[in-house]
This record gives structure tokens, C-alpha cells and sequence, in this order.
């Protein structure tokens, strides 16, 4: 059983990778107020400077899925607060007897400096974006309801980021290890939508791990699993 409540930390990871898109990826914004002839679905970008964004929350979101359908005992998915307890442990809890925060700490992931100036020198059909054309029919009156996706195009990369909050250090290899499962499945899974007609596949590489803890005795037992953990992560890459 967790225990409730905020716990001591430890010290912190930094976790770095790469995400490689692999097929065309589409997580979806607003697409309110569009004028005529636009693209009907658009991908989400910063609001600052227009690129695609890949949300932490579609990544926690997903990662958790993923383990918690593979680690579920019950042919329905159960409820999020009767997730498997390393999962929960992992990504948090809301449930009132066993509340606790999540150790993993999502960050947006932006398209990388190489991969933006590669893409910009490349004839798109929106600003780094490129539009599929697809059709739903209707099984009773063959009427074809087309519609146009904007996709993030295949082969863009973007950084990676995500904190580990050191709370039980002899938990910390389990931890690492479902992480790890969760991205490998991940690979053989996709992200955003459309996914079952090839949409959202992505690889991970280039794992680093930076560590820190305020206490020397504590930095010294991370610096002395960082190599070990980076390739744990580096082994969930296919």
C-alpha cells in the first residue's frame, strides 16, 4: 500500500532523449474560428514561435495507458485510481486513501534547432507542416465526408525532457525499469491520433542522465547508478 502524502526527496534525474518521428504525427489544437479553405484538423503548436509541440500530457498520458492496460489483470481497463501500484507510484494518485504526487515531471517537447532548419528549407504545405487528405464513407450511403489532417512530417525530431524526483532510492531501479517498459512500448504503439492508419510512430535515442541531490551521501549513490540507469533506457530503444 502507498503511503500518503508528500515524501522526502531525495535528489533529482534529468532525462534527455531524442524523439524521432517516424510516420506523420497529429496531436490536435484548436482549430475555432478557421476561415474557409483551412485545414480542417490542425496539429497544436507554440503559441510563440508556431512550431509543433509534442504535450508532456500526451506523453504522460499515453506512457501510463500503455503500462497500466499491460499491467491490468482484468480484461476491462480499470479505473486510474486502481492502477497497478508501480504505476501509481510512477505517475501519481488521486485516490483520497493514497494520494501522492507524481515522480515524473513532463515537459513540452520542442522540434530540435537541426531538425527546424531542415524543415523550413523544405516546400510544405503549411509553415512545417504537411496536409493528408482523408476520407470517412459511410457504410449505408457510400457518402464520402473528406476532411484534411495536418501532420508533423516524418523524420522531425524533437527534444525530449522529463525529471525524476529520487524519493526511495531502493526503488529507484524498478522505477527506471517500468519507464523504460513504458517508452518500449511506446515504440511499438503511437502517439496522438489517428494511429491505427499509421500515424504517430516515434523511436527514441541519444539518452543522457544528469543527477542532483543536496546531499553529498545521496549524489554520490546517484552518480554511481547514472551510468546504469542510462542504459536501461537506452536498451528500451527497437
Amino acid at each position: 500500500m502507498m503511503e500518503k502524502g508528500i515524501k522526502q526527496l531525495k535528489g533529482k534525474l534529468v532525462i534527455r532523449a531524442i524523439i524521432k518521428l517516424e510516420s506523420g504525427l497529429h496531436i490536435g489544437g484548436s482549430s475555432d474560428f478557421a476561415p474557409i479553405g483551412a485545414v480542417d484538423s490542425p496539429f497544436i503548436r507554440d503559441p510563440f514561435t508556431k512550431q509543433p509541440i509534442i504535450p508532456g500530457s500526451s506523453l504522460k498520458g499515453k506512457l501510463r495507458t500503455l503500462l497500466a492496460r499491460s499491467l491490468s489483470e482484468s480484461y476491462v481497463l480499470n479505473d486510474v485510481n486502481a492502477d497497478d501500484e508501480r504505476v501509481k507510484r510512477l505517475f501519481g494518485s488521486s485516490e483520497k486513501e493514497t494520494l501522492s504526487h507524481s515522480r515524473l515531471q513532463f515537459t513540452d517537447s520542442h522540434m530540435t534547432e537541426c531538425s527546424f532548419d531542415a524543415m523550413k528549407k523544405m516546400d510544405m504545405d503549411t509553415y512545417i507542416g504537411e496536409v493528408k487528405f482523408e476520407n470517412t464513407i459511410s457504410r449505408t450511403t457510400s457518402i464520402a465526408n473528406p476532411r484534411q489532417i495536418e501532420r508533423v512530417p516524418a523524420g522531425a525530431e524533437f527534444d525530449f525532457r522529463l525529471v525524476y524526483n529520487v524519493e526511495n532510492q531502493e526503488e529507484l531501479e524498478e522505477d527506471m525499469k517500468l519507464l523504460g517498459d513504458g517508452i518500449k512500448l511506446l515504440h511499438f504503439d503511437y502517439l496522438g491520433g489517428h494511429g491505427s492508419r499509421g500515424y504517430g510512430r516515434v523511436s527514441f535515442h541519444d539518452f543522457t542522465v544528469e543527477t542532483f541531490s543536496l546531499n553529498s551521501a545521496n549524489q554520490e549513490l546517484l552518480d554511481s547508478k547514472k551510468t546504469q540507469i542510462e542504459d536501461m533506457l537506452k536498451g528500451s530503444c527497437v
